[in-house]
């Protein structure tokens, strides 16, 4: 039996021990090769002094990171238990590398949120908890960490509980409620991490294992969501005894079966599948997340970019859109702005038309249409793209709902945006 697989995120302020408890995590699960616990010995040994052993070190891997102590950039781990598969996304906590956050946290199913039992919630645990939930991830476990500097104190994180779950009233975005849990441990110390807690036995609740072993992830069946299968590439082999044309892509939802009516959009045209090939060989029927090629039984003008799906239930189809949109790069975010617009597969030039608020992380309250949005701002914003886009908002639709804003000039990634709908539909 193939177990299932959990993505999970942990996030937070600097120096709230997302790394250390990564690292207690991986190593009382017994994880962590000979080899690892050698060079990770050395590394502390070098910094700390003889006898000294950092488990923040099994998941800071860059150089920079191991010389300041800090989390640059997210690191990935893959580790599994006799119940689960997970893969950990290690997010920097550091206000500067929030555009790290966002990227290790755009496919978790659980965000794990840390806090500093000695200082709180602070401003960068709440902007992380605030993406998070704009993200989509379903659930939030919020581990209070350092319980040891606190003398395992059960009125402390019963104060810190009732203060984030003031916080987290105001997390839902639309339909989207996010299942909140809490959690005291010690990730120095290994308390309620792997083990249970000789010193907090005033908690009864799972320890972090457990929790991560027994969430439940909700795998969508591929008949409650409609098909996408954004087109990646027109496959025509060089040299071929027939005229074939097939057309690869990864289906981002959904699922398509042979014989199934479909429409082409944006240009709208219909045909039916008239084959579905893999590597495999051919298939009576795909479901999501699957990579394949389908054939159509009429030439249609289709080229990367494209989306099929059902004529009965197809996606907007619009040059103006409105998006909430997280902003990662020093220079400012300003109307009239242009940036190629990536969106599945997808490349277009946009335009900023207007920013319409900015989130005040603290309030989660939007505020007045600023000026521009800085570095690490969240606003919602107007844009309208050279060519029509084929979309779905954000809260149906993760994969079909994203996009990213790229610097033309640079090349580099500037935004990450979520679909909120087409402007006709917002207003």
């Amino acid at each position: 039996m193939t177990l299932d697989l959990l993505r999970f995120t942990t996030a937070g302020s600097v120096d709230d021990g997302k790394s250390t408890l990564i690292g207690r995590l991986l190593y009382d699960a017994k994880q962590v090769f000979e080899d690892q616990l050698e060079h990770v010995q050395e590394a502390s040994e070098r910094r700390g002094g003889e006898g000294a052993f950092d488990l923040a070190l099994l998941t800071d891997g860059l150089r920079a990171e191991r010389e300041q102590g800090i989390t640059i950039d997210v690191a990935y781990r893959y580790f599994a238990t006799a119940k689960r598969r997970f893969i950990i996304a290690d997010c920097p906590g550091h206000q500067q590398y929030t555009r790290n956050m966002v990227t290790g946290a755009s496919t978790a199913d659980v965000a794990v949120i840390l806090l500093d039992a000695r200082r709180g919630v602070l401003e960068q645990s709440k902007r992380h908890a605030f993406i998070s939930a704009l993200l989509g991830i379903p659930h939030m476990l919020v581990a209070v960490n350092k319980m040891d500097l606190v003398d395992h104190s059960q009125e402390r994180f019963e104060e810190l509980v009732e203060e984030f779950r003031g916080f987290a009233e105001h997390l839902a975005h639309g339909d989207r409620a996010t299942d909140v849990s809490f959690i005291p441990i010690s990730a120095l110390n290994g308390d309620n991490v792997v083990d249970r807690s000789a010193t907090m036995d005033w908690y009864e609740g799972p320890v972090l294992l457990d929790y991560l072993e027994q969430v439940d992830v909700a795998y969508d069946h591929p008949d409650e969501r409609p098909a996408r299968f954004p087109v990646q590439w027109v496959v025509r082999p060089a040299v071929s005894s027939d005229d074939y044309r097939g057309y690869a892509g990864q289906l981002a939802s959904g699922a398509l079966r042979r014989g199934d009516e479909v429409t082409v959009l944006p240009d709208g045209g219909r045909t039916r599948i008239a084959a579905i090939d893999s590597f495999d060989g051919e298939l009576d029927e795909a479901t999501a997340p699957m990579s394949f090629t389908l054939r159509l039984e009429d030439d249609l003008d289709i080229s990367r970019g494209a989306l099929i799906c059902h004529p009965g239930e197809a996606p907007a189809v619009a040059r103006e859109l409105v998006a909430d949109v997280c902003w990662m790069t020093d220079a400012p975010l300003r109307p009239g702005g242009r940036y190629v617009l990536k969106h599945t597969s997808h490349h277009v030039t946009a335009a900023v038309q207007a920013i319409d608020d900015v989130v005040d992380v603290h309030t989660l309250q939007r505020g007045d249409a600023p000026a521009e949005l800085a570095l690490n701002d969240i606003g919602r914003v107007t844009l309208r793209t050279s060519a029509p886009l084929v979309f779905d908002s954000y809260a149906s639709n993760r994969r079909t709902g994203s996009f990213i804003l790229i610097d033309e000039a640079t090349n580099g990634t500037v935004g990450a945006g979520m679909i909120a709908a087409p402007v006709a539909a917002a207003a």
